[in-house]
């Protein structure tokens, strides 16, 4: 139970860290959606720049995040590990974005995206690049408040001068005084990108002192063998923003979707974001729990329970949002005209479940260092996304782009669990957790589709599925909770 504790501290930690930002940066949704601050086409082509964003990320880390993780825990030279990981991502992200800034113009060319858009880009990504490793080093050190601070920070700053840019400086701004100067007209998706600019840039600086830890030495024996374990990760990393974000960008240049229908399919996917967080905020501080209690004598039963308890709250979180998701749509997304795509919601909820799952069963390839098979996975997902966005957009559009999301993380999640159960088997509890998955869905497919709005109904649907889980996992709740 000690280690369940130590757990659920950290992933509430973590999950603050994540939880909150977002939640604020969430706030940003109605604000973008407002016709009086930017139009449906303005914020389509912020979806598809953040779309690369995710991409851009990625590789730009190429895997080695999750190598520092690896090498960290295992090793005596912590500081060799420091400066050889850091050096590297610093030497590399000044590299490709020099190279990048140079020819931003053909950049600009190729993805029809406004030259000035890119040079801010190119230093948002930058300034991100540089605190992989500190902020890695933070979660090694198991350092998950001033994580979780500075990620909020880096949000709030974000949010304020959104507000500021997008709302109040058009009013401010009067005859010759100094809002004046800072005001253009029709900049819109600029202030955005300045905004996320200067969050990262004092994201930046507050993170500084981890560089100040680093010696001048660089191990190329000792990278090499971290690149080794990396590059898996890094395929599967490319594989995983093209599952989430690759199917913006195909619909942009499929040409039979418009910016403005972009602009209300990432709105409407916005509404999935209550799964992402609990997902994501899980994986942070499910991640350093793998790999430290990896030698531990009840490890396989541990990833066991982990998983199932995952599952349930995943599907608590599922069937609550299906049955608020009125009142969730007019609260978020102000225009009217946004609510088109609202029938991705459902499905891009569940991709999501399905991804967080995933995650959770990704843990036998990870301590293994079979991290190969993470990204032959993740590369089928992706070839599936790619494949089923190209067969269906011309016929769904951003529909088929929802199903093909749900196509390829389901997939993925079946894939590996077929394949750790045959390398390195856990003691799942599959009964109960497809039991719980399929009533769940059952649930919402009642709420969505057969009574949309009828709080009456959901409600009694959501405390049916609540009562049955509580009865289904009382007594190890009841021990959970003493503890």
């Amino acid at each position: 139970m000690a280690a369940f504790q130590r757990l659920f501290k950290h992933t509430f930690i973590y999950g603050l860290a994540t939880v909150l930002p977002r939640m604020f940066s969430f706030l940003l949704v109605p604000l973008y959606t407002s016709p009086e601050v930017m139009s449906e086409a303005d914020y389509g082509t912020i979806i598809v720049i953040y779309a690369y964003f995710i991409l851009f990320n990625v590789i730009l880390a190429y895997g080695m995040e999750t190598a520092f993780f690896r090498f960290y825990h295992n090793s005596e030279k912590k500081k060799t590990i420091m400066s050889t990981s850091g050096w590297s991502l610093l030497g590399s992200s000044v590299l490709i974005l020099g190279l990048a800034f140079l020819v931003r113009e053909h950049i600009a060319a190729w993805t029809e995206i406004p030259v000035r858009y890119i040079s801010l880009v190119i230093g948002i990504l930058l300034l991100d690049a540089l605190v992989i490793i500190p902020f890695a080093y933070l979660r090694a050190r198991e350092k998950a408040t001033r994580y979780a601070v500075i990620k909020i920070l880096n949000v709030l700053i974000n949010l304020g001068l959104n507000l500021v840019f997008l709302l109040w400086l058009g009013n401010w701004a009067g005859e010759n005084n100094f809002w004046q100067k800072l005001y253009i007209p029709d900049f819109e998706i600029s202030y955005v990108l300045i905004a996320n600019l200067v969050a990262s840039g004092v994201t930046l600086l507050l993170m500084l002192p981890f560089y100040f830890k680093l010696k001048f030495s660089f191990d190329p024996a000792l990278w090499k063998n971290m690149m080794r374990y990396a590059i898996p990760v890094l395929i599967a990393g490319v594989a995983f923003s093209i599952n989430e974000a690759f199917d913006k960008i195909l619909l942009d240049f499929s040409g039979s979707v418009t910016k403005a229908e972009i602009g209300a399919y990432g709105a409407c996917y916005k509404l999935a974001v209550f799964m992402t967080l609990f997902a994501t905020a899980f994986r942070l501080g499910i991640e350093p729990f793998f790999f430290s209690h990896a030698s531990s004598k009840n490890a396989r039963e541990t990833y066991a329970t982990i998983t199932k308890y995952f599952v349930v709250f995943g599907s608590i979180i599922l069937v609550t949002v299906m049955v608020f998701l009125d009142f969730l749509k007019e609260l978020i997304i102000r225009d009217e005209t946004y609510w088109e795509a609202m029938s991705v919601v459902p499905l891009i909820l569940l991709a999501n479940l399905c991804l967080g799952i995933y995650h959770n069963l990704s843990v036998w390839y990870k301590i293994t260092d079979r991290t190969k098979f993470g990204a032959y996975i993740s590369v089928a997902g992706a070839v599936l996304t790619i494949t089923l966005n190209f067969a269906l957009i011309p016929v769904l559009g951003y529909f088929g782009s929802a199903i093909a999301t749900l196509a390829a993380y389901f997939s993925m999640m079946l894939l590996s669990y077929y394949y750790g159960q045959k390398h390195y088997p856990i003691p799942y509890d599959v009964k109960k957790i497809t039991g719980y998955l399929t009533l769940s869905i059952g649930f919402s497919v009642l709420s969505f589709y057969v009574f949309p709005g009828n709080y009456f109904v959901g409600i009694s649907l959501l405390l049916l599925f609540s009562g049955t889980v509580f009865f289904g996992e009382k007594n190890e709740l009841k021990q959970l909770i003493k503890k």
